[in-house]
Order: C-alpha cells, then sequence, then structure tokens
C-alpha cells in the first residue's frame, strides 16, 4: 500500500471542497446541513405550502425590484450550503450570482418536512440569523402554523411573531408591508 506524500494535503480547503463537490452532484439538488451533505428533493405536499406562500410574495416581490427562487445560499466560515424553500433577493444581486449570503436575501421561507423539520426549526433559524437574514418564515407543516423571526443577531433572532396557526394573517413588515393568507395551508 502506498502513502500519500507529506504535503498531499497541504493547501486543500475543506470548506470549499465539500461546497465544490455539492454544486456538482449529478440528478437532484443537494444542500449541506453542519457537513452532512442532503438531498432536496421535496414532496407534493410541501411544494403545495411552499406554492401558497410564493404566489403571494411574488408580485409584491417584483414590485420590490426583486426575484423569488430556490437558490444557492453559501454561508461562509462554516460547512454549511443551505438550499432555501424560498427566498426573496434584490434581482441586480442574483444576475450571475452562484450562490448569495443569507444577508444578500429580503426573506427567506422554510417549509418543514416530516424528515427533516428539526433542521429547518432549530439549526437552520439559528444560522439564518447568524449570518445576517432579515426575515426568516418557517411553515410547520407537522405543527400546522407558522413563526415570522426578524432582528436577527449572531445568537439568534431576537424577535419571533408565532407560532400562529394555519388560516392565521401573518404580516410581513416593510419592505413587503403584506399580509399572507394562510388559509389555503390548512386544506
Amino acid at each position: 500500500m502506498t502513502t500519500a506524500p507529506a504535503d498531499y494535503n497541504a493547501g486543500v480547503d475543506p470548506e470549499r471542497a465539500l461546497k465544490y463537490a455539492v454544486q456538482r452532484i449529478k440528478g437532484d439538488r443537494a444542500q449541506i446541513v453542519e457537513g452532512v451533505i442532503e438531498p432536496v428533493s421535496p414532496t407534493w405536499d410541501h411544494e403545495a405550502a411552499a406554492e401558497v406562500i410564493r404566489d403571494q410574495i411574488r408580485p409584491r416581490a417584483r414590485e420590490l425590484g426583486c426575484v423569488t427562487g430556490s437558490g444557492n445560499l453559501d454561508l461562509p466560515g462554516s460547512s454549511n450550503w443551505y438550499v432555501p424553500d424560498i427566498a426573496v433577493v434584490p434581482a441586480a444581486a442574483a444576475k450571475g450570482a452562484g450562490a448569495l449570503l443569507p444577508e444578500d436575501t429580503l426573506l427567506i421561507v422554510e417549509v418543514t418536512s416530516e424528515s427533516n423539520g428539526e433542521t429547518d426549526r432549530v439549526v437552520k433559524r439559528k444560522r439564518y440569523a447568524e449570518y445576517g437574514a432579515p426575515l426568516f418564515l418557517l411553515v410547520d407543516r407537522q405543527e400546522r402554523s407558522l413563526t415570522l423571526y426578524s432582528e436577527p443577531g449572531k445568537l439568534g433572532y431576537t424577535r419571533a411573531d408565532g407560532p400562529h396557526p394555519y388560516g392565521t394573517l401573518i404580516r410581513l413588515p416593510a419592505p413587503f408591508d403584506l399580509d399572507l393568507d394562510t388559509q389555503r395551508l390548512g386544506e
């Protein structure tokens, strides 16, 4: 058996290598959560819940010169590379970007799944705040509730509006100034 030369790994940045690899996975998209590669393959129920929110924020996002999507979000200095269910970002920032930072967004929406609900509720909520995402809306399908987090800081969001049951109007603050009707989430 041969051994690698002593300088074989010299200059290799493990974070960069992992993020490079996840972007080149064939087939389904993938994200990295705390160093673990996870496939992103939502169910139709999951997509239907995201669509209820997306349909309501898209017109206002356009007015603000933004796009809505589920593009890559990099969290530099960590082993995290997220694919949010919905992100609202300025169109200028999205143009030509391979990945954005959470602080580049105006709003991030995550819809929980049975398999990763705790990741959205705990890990992503903390990391989005740490990386400056101004608004984070958690649509918790298992709890049938919504919570809007704001005022991000290094230790997490300092303000939470909710949890509110499905059917409650959720007010998105400026720059959106929009009431989300969540009645259809319960259908």
